[in-house]
């Protein structure tokens, strides 16, 4: 936690402890829908924390399934609240919204449609050109 850069449009006081990451107060998103949606819609979100990166490796997402995924977590999900994250344990910060949605997909093991229970975290840069994933990952992972 030795960092203090904040990469994200929101700024506010960060946490004192790995246990203090939530942005207390906060009941609505920190960024609207429709700046979210528009930056998902210029191809602007990156895969920003090396928890992301691991994820999308572990459960084979490309980038298409990200933007998916983000997509329908803006539009369908709930939102859980807001909390701060770092791409690594000395890394920079950035104050994002948390989703969880469910949504029906093939699985193949099972030969049928089931329910897939995911959890994503974004924020929207500093400079609001980019979107940072933080997480985004079915749950259980």
């Amino acid at each position: 936690m030795v960092s203090s850069k904040i990469v994200s449009q929101y700024f506010g006081e960060l946490p004192k402890s790995e246990k203090d990451r939530k942005i207390k107060g906060q009941t609505t998103p920190l960024y609207g829908s429709s700046d979210v949606l528009g930056l998902l819609e210029q191809g602007k979100l990156i895969a920003w924390s090396n928890g992301c990166a691991r994820d999308m490796q572990k459960w084979c997402l490309d980038q298409d399934d990200i933007e998916s995924l983000t997509k329908y977590a803006i539009e369908y999900g709930q939102y859980l609240g807001s909390e701060w994250c770092q791409p690594k344990a000395d890394g920079p910060w950035a104050a994002c919204d948390a989703y969880r949605f469910i949504r029906k997909e093939w699985n193949e093991n099972a030969y049928k449609e089931m329910d897939f229970e995911y959890y994503i975290k974004v924020a929207i840069g500093k400079t609001g050109k980019v979107l940072l994933l933080a997480s985004c990952h079915p749950s259980g992972s």
